[in-house]
C-alpha cells in the first residue's frame, strides 16, 4: 500500500463494553453508534506486547488531563469465494472478524482493569491507519505501539509509515517497547519524572506548533523544556561552497546565529511562563542522530510535522522514521497549525 493511502473504509462500529455477537453491530456501513462527541485520547490495540505499554500510556495521559480513554481495534473482511457451497462457512467471515475484534478489546478491558477513568471500546471495520486519521479529527491525541502485530503499527512503521503522524489532526504518540507498565493500584496514575521534555525545532511554522505543544506538555508534567535545533552537517548544504571547503568560523558563525534567534524566542516563552524551566541547545549534525541520542533522557520528545530545508523533505521521512524507530522514549509528533480544529485545538499530554 502506498504511504499516501490513509482513507479509511467506512466504518462498523460497536461502541462501549464489547461482547459476543451473533452479527455486525452499530448499522449500516458509514455509521457511528458511539456518537459525533469528542473522543478524548484515543489508543489503537491490537494486543501485542507494545500495544499494551501504548495502552498504559493512553490511559495515564486520559487521568491527567480528565479526558476520556477510547480503546480502538480495527479489522477488515477479505473477500472470499468458495468452489462448492458445503466449503462455505457457517459463520459469515464479517461476523467472525467482528467478533475476533470484541475478543481483543476484552483483553483490552482486562488490562484496564481498575482503571479509574471514563473507558470506551470501540471495534472499527477499516483499515487501521485510516481508521485512526479519521477518529483524530475527534480526539485531543491519538497514541499507538512502536510495533504490532499488523493491525496498527505493525504496518505503520512499514507500508504506511508515514500515514497517521502525517495525516492525523490532533498530536500522536508513539510509544516506544521499553515503556515501563508499573505495577499495582497505581499503575495508571501520571508518573512522575525529573526528566525534560525534549523538542526539536528549525524555528518553521510547524515545529513552531511544535513548540507550543512541547511546552503545554512541559506545564503540566511540572518538568523542564529543552528545546533542541539542529543545523545539518556543511556537506548537507547543497551546492555552497562551504559544502565542499567546510570552513569551522563560518560553521560556527551560522550556528551562533540560529542560536541566538532561538534565545530570542525563547526569551518571550519565559517571560509568558515564568515557572518553566527552558533550555535550549544549538548543534550541527544530523537532526535524526541529535534527536535519537537525547530521546533516553527526556519523558517526552516532541516534533512537527514539516520543517525547513533537509528537515521539510524527510521529516516523516527518514528522520522521522529513525525517530520513530529508534528513540528511547515516547515521540509525540504534533500537526501544523492547518491541521488544528477550531473547536478541539491541540492539548498536549
Amino acid at each position: 500500500m502506498p504511504d499516501d493511502d490513509v482513507t479509511a473504509q467506512p466504518a462498523k462500529t460497536t461502541a462501549g463494553t464489547p461482547g459476543p455477537a451473533a452479527a455486525p453491530a452499530g448499522g449500516p456501513p458509514g455509521s457511528d453508534t458511539a456518537g459525533d462527541g469528542p473522543l478524548g485520547v484515543v489508543v489503537g490495540y491490537d494486543g501485542s506486547e507494545n500495544a499494551v505499554q501504548a495502552l498504559h500510556y493512553a490511559a495515564r495521559a486520559a487521568l491527567r488531563e480528565g479526558e476520556r480513554l477510547t480503546v480502538v481495534t480495527a479489522y477488515t473482511v477479505p473477500t472470499m469465494s468458495y468452489a462448492e457451497a458445503a466449503l462455505t462457512p457457517t459463520v459469515p467471515a464479517e461476523v467472525a472478524r467482528l467478533n475476533a475484534a470484541r475478543e481483543v478489546l476484552d483483553e483490552a478491558r482486562e488490562q484496564l482493569r481498575d482503571y479509574p477513568g471514563e473507558l470506551a471500546l470501540d471495534a472499527r471495520w477499516g483499515d487501521a491507519a485510516g481508521v485512526l486519521v479519521m477518529l483524530s479529527a475527534r480526539a485531543r491525541l491519538v497514541v499507538v505501539g512502536a510495533r504490532g502485530r499488523g493491525g496498527f503499527l505493525g504496518r505503520l512503521l512499514g507500508s504506511v509509515s508515514s500515514a497517521l503522524p502525517a495525516h492525523a489532526h490532533c498530536p500522536v504518540v508513539v510509544v516506544d517497547r521499553g515503556y515501563d507498565l508499573g505495577e499495582g493500584a497505581d499503575r495508571f496514575e501520571p508518573v512522575d519524572s525529573d526528566d525534560p521534555v525534549l523538542v526539536g525545532t528549525d524555528a518553521s511554522a510547524r515545529a513552531e506548533a511544535a513548540l507550543e505543544v512541547a511546552l503545554q506538555a512541559a506545564a503540566r508534567r511540572g518538568a523542564a523544556l529543552k528545546v533542541l535545533m539542529v543545523i545539518p552537517s556543511p556537506e548537507d548544504w547543497g551546492g555552497s561552497a562551504v559544502a565542499w571547503l567546510p570552513d569551522p568560523e563560518v560553521v560556527e558563525t551560522h550556528r551562533a546565529k540560529a542560536a541566538a534567534g532561538l534565545e530570542r524566542r525563547l526569551d518571550q516563552l519565559r517571560e509568558t511562563h515564568p515557572e518553566l524551566t527552558i533550555t535550549s541547545e544549538v548543534v550541527v549534525g544530523d537532526p535524526a542522530q541529535e534527536l535519537v541520542a537525547r530521546s533516553g533522557e527526556a519523558q517526552l520528545t516532541v516534533v512537527g510535522t514539516r520543517g525547513h530545508g533537509r528537515l521539510a523533505s524527510t521529516l516523516l521521512g527518514s528522520v522521522s522514521r529513525s525517530l520513530l524507530q529508534l528513540a528511547e522514549g515516547p515521540v509525540m509528533v504534533v500537526p501544523g497549525r492547518s491541521a488544528e480544529r477550531e473547536e478541539h485545538g491541540p492539548r498536549s499530554r
